[in-house]
């Protein structure tokens, strides 16, 4: 399945559920959010060495999250006509303008700090 297969299986499905109503942008980046923070508490109070070797349930936890994350995207972008591959592909762009290699390698800095 690609990104469009799963845009359409989305919408089908809360097609079949009567949910388009509740699918308004507002509320579906507000659930995108929540399952964001549902993904975050897996890792709350870990160190980043425990972050990196999650046991095997935590990790099915956490994907479970994920997908619940990639959902919700996938699903507002489709309700905003947003093409999330040329959006990531633009943004990438961007970000190697911002960020270029030689400036920032090793630099969690914002751009703002070493671009003049």
């Amino acid at each position: 399945m690609d990104i469009n297969d799963l845009k359409l299986r989305l919408r089908e499905f809360a097609h079949e559920r009567d949910w388009d109503q509740f699918h308004a942008p507002k509320n579906l980046a507000s659930a995108l959010i929540v399952e964001a923070a549902e993904l975050l508490e897996h890792f709350q109070w870990l160190s980043e060495e425990q972050s990196r070797s999650l046991p095997d349930s935590t990790h099915a936890e956490v994907e479970a999250e994920l997908a619940d994350v990639f959902i919700y995207l996938v699903r507002l972008a489709d309700k905003l006509d947003v093409d999330l591959m040329n959006a990531a592909e633009r943004k990438i762009l961007v970000n190697e303008e911002r960020y270029p290699a030689g400036a920032s390698r090793g630099k969690s800095d914002k751009y703002t700090r070493y671009r003049k």
